[in-house]
């Protein structure tokens, strides 16, 4: 018997143990997930960028797009390498509890308040969204939440703090538990009001039987982060993938791209592209 059988073998299996590893450990190093609101992904604009960041940098992405509190839920458990997402007091919060590494703005757009024409609660053309609210409380005319902690829910539940009223348990105040896109599809369903953004509802405004009731007012506006999560807390995170996602979305040439999307297909801007800006200066 060769007593050095053993051993040859050990090291036939260690150098193809190897050789499988090596490559596996590098496809993993190019794949990213990024944890976002659904408003990026039901607008349409993912389906933009996404491509042009795995093309021109061969990372690969995994999307995971979920309201922006539980994007950032999964940041916080190191679930996701980078995030996308627009509910600004809840990122500093994320931020100065040392999860991100890295905040940069992105881009903005607003809410608005939709509802059916018929407009029970006589809310069209107001600038007010807080009174809004209270007209459409008064009234008790039907009401679509997210009631999903996105960044739009946080927003909604603020101006009903802000209007003095608690809506919940109301039978004329319903929480869906859903995205965007699928919540004004039950609010158009159902002939209620919601708050959305400007973006989602535009692009599947043709398929809904809502029209804009409240705009303009500058507590709505809706303004997009881009976060690093800390790989100090989470080791496994793909630090270097999620800073070149970073690098990417707030570029010249995609900023330039996230201003002029929607533009040809739906004669709007969904989105307006603020890299390098501060945030105090939006809406101005």
């Amino acid at each position: 018997m060769n007593r050095n059988r053993p051993l040859l073998l050990l090291a036939v299996a260690l150098a193809a143990c190897l050789a499988w590893s090596a490559p596996e450990y590098a496809a993993a190093e190019r794949n990213i997930i990024l944890a976002t609101t659904t408003s990026t992904q039901d607008s349409g604009l993912l389906d933009v960028l996404i491509p042009a960041f795995e093309k021109k940098t061969g990372y690969f992405v995994k999307t995971i797009a979920v309201g922006s509190g539980q994007a950032m839920a999964m940041g916080r458990k190191g679930e996701a390498d980078v995030l996308l997402v627009h509910s600004p007091e809840a990122e500093r919060v994320f931020m100065a509890e040392g999860f991100g590494t890295g905040r940069r703005l992105v881009m903005h757009n607003d809410f608005i308040i939709v509802g059916p024409a018929a407009d029970r609660a006589g809310i069209a053309g107001m600038k007010s969204a807080v009174g809004a609210f209270r007209k459409i409380a008064a009234s008790q005319a039907l009401f679509m939440s997210r009631g999903d902690s996105s960044g739009t829910d946080a927003k909604e539940k603020a101006i009903w703090r802000a209007a003095g009223i608690k809506p919940e348990g109301q039978k004329w105040y319903q929480e869906t538990g859903l995205g965007m896109g699928q919540t004004l599809n039950v609010a158009s369903e159902k002939q209620g009001y919601t708050l959305s953004d400007r973006g989602t509802y535009l692009a599947l405004k043709k398929r809904l039987d809502l029209t804009i009731q409240v705009q303009g007012d500058r507590g709505l506006l809706n303004i997009y982060h881009v976060i690093e999560v800390n790989p100090e807390k989470w080791p496994k995170v793909n630090a270097a993938g999620a800073k070149a996602f970073a690098a990417f979305v707030t570029a010249p040439d995609t900023q330039a791209v996230i201003g002029a999307f929607g533009v040809d297909k739906l004669g709007s801007h969904l989105f307006f592209p603020d890299a390098e800006k501060r945030e105090e200066d939006l809406g101005r």
